[in-house]
């Protein structure tokens, strides 16, 4: 009797064993990923930028700009014929115009975050500087603009100085065009700026006159 106890208590061990051993042919699940997402920000401003404005049909120039230079991005479309590359620049040619909202990787060290861009490309418009010649005097404060017109609604433009020693000594002209400051030299000067509206961009001549 004693041994038909015994037998009775090691089949029941066995029995209680067998639902935590994983059934023939199914593979265990795995808790560990090479490249875990976070989906909670815990960093809310990973982007200095994260809405980018482009024209239907124009090579994109723009890059995403991070508030630390060790991420890394996940090549990703974001929208019709706009991707983004590992090292965060938009590349492509877009092809409808539109409002696209999409998720990027930023990754480091291995593990990756996902923050949202928009990008919004505009219909290809005509645009123009109204005024390229800002005339002035040594000594005296210059303030004006570069304007544009015909450019889309709630786009603004960037102004980019191709060769800073073309400008008059204590002038500058600022990426929102803003031409300023006070001239200590006469003369006439004859300054390249690159001009871009939605990833549209053509080069100017900005001519500063200084009596």
């Amino acid at each position: 009797m004693q041994l038909k106890w015994l037998a009775l208590a090691a089949v029941t061990a066995v029995l209680a064993a067998i639902p935590l051993l994983p059934s023939m042919g199914t593979q265990p699940v795995s808790m560990v990923r090479d490249t875990p997402v976070i989906q909670n920000h815990s960093h809310p401003n990973l982007l200095v930028e994260n809405v980018f404005h482009l024209t239907e049909g124009v090579d994109v120039d723009e890059r995403l700009l991070t508030t630390a230079n060790v991420y890394y991005f996940e090549r990703a479309a974001v929208a019709p014929g706009v991707g983004v590359s590992e090292l965060g620049f938009l590349y492509g040619k877009p092809t409808r115009p539109g409002t696209y909202n999409a998720m990027i990787s930023m990754c480091k060290g291995g593990t990756c975050t996902r923050e949202p861009i928009t990008i919004i490309v505009h219909k290809r418009a005509s645009w123009s500087p109204s005024q390229l010649t800002f005339p002035g005097r040594v000594g005296v404060m210059i303030d004006g603009e570069i304007e544009i017109e015909g450019a889309p609604r709630g786009v603004l433009p960037t102004f980019t100085v191709i060769d800073p020693r073309q400008l008059p000594p204590g002038i500058t002209i600022g990426p929102d065009g803003h031409v300023g400051g006070v001239p200590t030299r006469p003369g006439v000067f004859a300054v390249p700026v690159r001009i871009c509206v939605a990833s549209d961009c053509s080069g100017v001549v900005v001519r500063l006159m200084i009596a």
